[in-house]
């Protein structure tokens, strides 16, 4: 078996790889068509954060069997493209949570003390203990956003240093953060509350430039932004608009929306912003930890077909991975589908199975929907395996029920998901051997094909309503690709499911909800 490592990894990982008995090369830095040229005789691939695996070097990669990301994230990996082509996908949660989180704490220090600034203006030859004045983090309000593995060691370090911590995370439920010894609050307060905020959630549809303008005008004035999560979350032009008016005093990133940013991003020139080149996972501790658990996993994986951390395949036997696998497509689109259905914090899951399901244990299928579910707001950090871990952790409660008897389908998924402040029901089943649907939606009978850009619209059962719909999105240039149309049980409403070619912009969202035969509209993306 050949292992490339195209980006820099710990010398312990390389040696565990030869000692296993596999080829190990280690070429980094090359370019992407450098790289594909050389792919095709590997089996497994070991990245960071530098190499994107994308469809077509995926395409090109004729013997590669899993890919393994030493860290957490998978932006760079198209794990859609490496699924279709049956390979695993493996990432290493936990080995650098500490490491970030003590850097997000070195960073919230170094920016209140003016550290960087003290260090540059004493090595130029000044003194100017005056003009760097800084002020103690004691008995200060730290609003942590998002309760994960790094956010919620991030709020145990500042309780050692005497903080007051609030959480805000729609995932985790409040008695699981009050447990902890933590106060829960929503992100209204958490925002006009907290002298410092900082952010620990994955970038996604939800927390794309979730710090924007409207944002920073309901903080604290005086209020300092940490983020060494990802790049994007922070919407930058605004952040620099708060620091030069005053609203904001400050700000640490470890990451940006282009990395590395231009040279004349405008937030470098601001002596009150401290940035690190996303450092947030580099120390030696960490890099080993990493380095030796992706070397493991892929070994695991080569060599005994044992999957570990994978995000991509659950963790079954051969045999039932095939009868399986229409399924656990079905259930994790299902999972993706009602993150979007339900909003606040999500509270109860239960999944009923109608028909035999060749005997098999449905767990992993079970896994699947709640991985859908959860990784929409949680992303990289939820696979298969810990699925039902992160669910517990977050005090979700989930049910499962099966039964033989089969009615309109042989095999039919059912699941209904309770969150704080909306209960939706979806239900799956597959045609032929691979050919997933979605056959219900709340009180909804349909039928759809769980995959790409689509909308959602509930109208009265008119003449003229799906005419008008149509020629809306026409007048926009937004094609539709395909058409369901299902009828409310005894009800006077239509749902409409659009695919569309395109993603279906917020200002078009808007006409089609001006239209007076539609009643809500929801763009989703599978």
């Amino acid at each position: 078996m050949k292992v490339l490592i195209s980006d820099n990894l710990g010398e312990t990982g390389i040696e565990i790889l030869k000692t296993a008995g596999f080829e190990v090369d280690v070429k980094t830095g090359l370019s992407p068509g450098e790289l594909k040229s050389i792919i095709p005789p590997y089996h497994a691939l070991a990245i960071r954060s530098a190499t994107r695996v994308t469809e077509d070097l995926l395409e090109a990669a004729e013997n590669l069997k899993v890919v393994g990301r030493a860290g957490i994230g998978l932006d760079n990996v198209d794990i859609a493209a490496a699924t279709r082509k049956g390979i695993v996908v493996m990432n290493t949660p936990g080995g650098n949570v500490i490491t970030t989180a003590e850097h997000t704490i070195a960073m919230m220090l170094s920016l209140t003390r003016n550290i960087p600034r003290g260090t540059a203006s004493l090595k130029a030859g000044k003194w100017e203990k005056k003009k760097l004045m800084g002020r103690e983090i004691c008995d200060k309000t730290l609003g942590v956003i998002g309760f994960g593995k790094i956010g919620s060691v991030v709020a145990d370090r500042a309780r050692g240093l005497k903080m007051r911590v609030t959480v805000y995370d729609p995932v985790v439920q409040p008695e699981a953060i009050e447990k902890q010894g933590f106060e829960c609050v929503d992100l209204e307060r958490l925002y006009a509350e907290s002298d410092y905020i900082t952010l620990h959630v994955p970038k996604n549809k939800d927390t794309a430039a979730m710090i924007n303008r409207e944002a920073i005008s309901a903080m604290k004035d005086g209020v300092m932004i940490l983020n060494c999560a990802r790049g994007g979350i922070v919407d930058e032009e605004a952040l620099y608009e708060a620091i030069v008016n005053g609203k904001v005093a400050g700000a640490a990133l470890d990451v940006f929306s282009e990395e590395p940013p231009p040279r004349d991003h405008r937030l470098l020139g601001l002596d009150n912003v401290v940035v690190t080149p996303h450092l947030g996972a580099s120390t030696f501790e960490a890099q080993t930890n990493v380095a030796v658990a992706v070397a493991n996993q892929i070994i695991e994986y080569l060599k005994n077909n044992n999957v570990v951390n994978a995000v991509n395949v659950p963790s079954i036997s051969g045999k039932a991975l095939e009868q399986l696998s229409p399924f656990l497509q079905l259930a994790e689109k299902m999972g993706r589908l009602q993150a979007q259905f339900v909003t606040g914090q999500l509270k109860e899951i239960d999944i009923r199975y109608n028909g035999d399901f060749f005997g098999y244990d449905m767990m992993p299928v079970t896994s699947a929907f709640i991985q859908g579910l959860l990784s929409y707001r949680l992303g990289d950090e939820v696979n298969a395996v810990n699925a039902h871990y992160l669910a517990k952790e977050r005090g979700i409660r989930v049910t499962e029920s099966s039964t033989a008897e089969a009615a309109e389908f042989l095999h039919l998924i059912t699941t209904k998901v309770t969150g704080t402040d909306k209960t939706s029901t979806v239900a799956g089943t597959v045609f032929g051997k691979n050919d997933p649907r979605i056959v219900r939606i709340d009180d909804f009978r349909i039928e759809i094909i769980p995959q790409g850009h689509l909308a959602l619209i509930h109208n009265r059962d008119e003449p003229g309503a799906i005419g008008a719909i149509g020629i809306t999105l026409g007048k926009h240039g937004i094609n539709i690709s395909r058409m369901q149309v299902g009828q409310e049980v005894d009800g006077e409403h239509n749902i409409i499911l659009l695919r569309t070619d395109t993603p279906i912009p917020v200002e078009v969202a808007d006409a089609l909800r001006a239209q007076p035969q539609v009643k809500t509209v929801k763009t989703l993306e599978l």
